[in-house]
């Protein structure tokens, strides 16, 4: 299940993208799903684990991907640790809920912000009141009172 904590959390990494760049292996971008990741959020096919090819920006570095893609490939590897979330775009929204029913384990992610998660039906948990939402008008009537 997705969990989220509103505001600031301490334990959260909150810098992804240096966070990224200094931890991150090349085999990451070799996964399949991270490579459906990359090509909807960027735009960019994996060319090896550290190039992608960039629609906007041509062949890039992987540490130049966009901050986004780097928190959800963080998620996505290293499930047990918690990330800034604020620093994707409502673009990943998705992708973190695909994340979490992928991974089949709870996943704690951190945001400063209301995502906008769309007009489906989802099972988040609100870890600031332990609140379970399943749309995105539960999710804000719960989250306003924290952010």
């Amino acid at each position: 299940m997705l969990n989220i904590f509103y505001g600031d959390m301490p334990e959260a990494i909150y810098n992804t993208s240096l966070y990224f760049n200094n931890t991150y292996f090349d085999s990451w971008l070799m996964d399949e799903f991270a490579q459906k990741m990359i090509r909807s959020i960027d735009k960019a096919t994996v060319l090896s684990g550290q190039a992608v090819d960039s629609k906007a920006l041509g062949v890039i570095p992987a540490t130049k991907i966009s901050g986004g893609l780097k928190t959800l490939l963080l998620i996505y590897n290293q499930p047990q640790k918690i990330f800034n979330a604020s620093t994707c775009g409502d673009n990943c929204a998705k992708w973190i809920l695909r994340i979490a029913k992928k991974l089949n384990t709870d996943i704690t992610i951190n945001l400063r912000h209301i995502m906008d998660f769309g007009d489906g039906q989802f099972e988040i948990r609100i870890l600031n009141n332990d609140k379970i939402v399943h749309n995105m008008s539960e999710l804000v009537v719960y989250a306003g009172e924290f952010l």
